[in-house]
């Protein structure tokens, strides 16, 4: 077998992590047609299917998903060789939200400064409603977010895990002593909204529409962890959030309960597709080991 060509290999990567050969094509700057030859030069040499093409999205074949984590192990330490042998790798910043860099999203960090110890990691406080649009603007390099994003354009979302969701309620609630609530037991409690952020992420953390088609009611508009606290100790309004709050944040005035049927809230990597610097490819390739670390 003739040595093994690493652009080929990173191009089967790219098709298997877009899912299609087009928006692989257009991330590589390449034309579809010949990163589809590329792929089947690369699959003429190994002697094997790497890519089940009647899938949809595409999927790697059985070969191919025994190929697929050996593939990005090499491409991986081919960067770390290119980086050991040039110039510094500029910092990267990271945008976050306050007590978001906790459980599994600082295990995140330390796998990326354990690996990639050359590499440093500028934090950068951002408000929840700045998360994507922060790293559109170039504000930041990357952020760490709870999808949904309505517009996605221009963005890259690298799935690091998911959470379970949680009611935060005022102590003295009738729900608070509950070991869970189901969505149907806060149909009738007024929701905290949040008037500068994305509609639909509003709408998706209040599980809103319910399952039960009652519409759901919103309270007072809220800015930052702190303040949606101090709002649900008062009594205006409740908030379905994600357990990693429960985790990370203390107010003597209100209680987390789980919440049994809401979906699961995915944590991410945010970046820009156009972005090739080596900082946050670091980054990207620190999610993938990460991913299937966890996994």
């Amino acid at each position: 077998m003739d040595d093994l060509n690493l652009r080929l290999v990173a191009y089967f990567v790219s098709v298997i992590e877009e899912g299609h050969f087009g928006r692989a094509s257009e991330k590589l700057f390449i034309s579809t047609p010949a990163l589809s030859q590329q792929v089947k030069r690369l699959e003429k040499q190994l002697g094997v299917e790497l890519i089940d093409r009647s899938a949809h999205p595409l999927q790697p074949t059985a070969a191919g998903r025994r190929f697929l984590p050996e593939a990005r192990a090499v491409l991986a330490a081919a960067r770390r060789a290119v980086e050991a042998a040039t110039s510094e790798i500029p910092p990267v910043r990271l945008g976050f939200m306050a007590a978001s860099l906790a459980g599994p999203t600082r295990r995140f960090l330390e796998l990326v400064r354990e690996r990639r110890p050359r590499l440093e990691v500028a934090l950068v406080e951002l408000q929840w409603a700045d998360l994507a649009s922060a790293v559109r603007s170039g504000e930041v390099d990357a952020s760490i977010l709870r999808p949904p994003v309505s517009d996605r354009s221009g963005l890259r979302l690298d799935v690091l895990c998911d959470e379970a969701r949680v009611a935060v309620l005022p102590v003295g609630h009738a729900l608070a002593g509950r070991d869970y609530v189901d969505l149907g037991d806060l149909d009738d409690e007024p929701h905290v909204r949040s008037d500068g952020a994305d509609p639909e992420w509003v709408r998706w953390w209040a599980c809103d529409p319910r399952p039960s088609g009652r519409p759901v009611v919103y309270g007072p508009s809220v800015r930052t962890m702190d303040e949606m606290l101090e709002v649900v100790a008062s009594g205006a309004a409740i908030v379905i959030t994600s357990k990693f709050v429960d985790d990370t944040r203390r107010h003597e005035g209100v209680v987390f309960v789980p919440v049994r049927d809401a979906p699961r809230s995915a944590v991410c990597l945010c970046t820009r597709r156009d972005d090739l610097s080596a900082g946050t490819r670091a980054l990207i390739d620190g999610a993938t080991e990460f991913r299937d670390d966890v996994l």
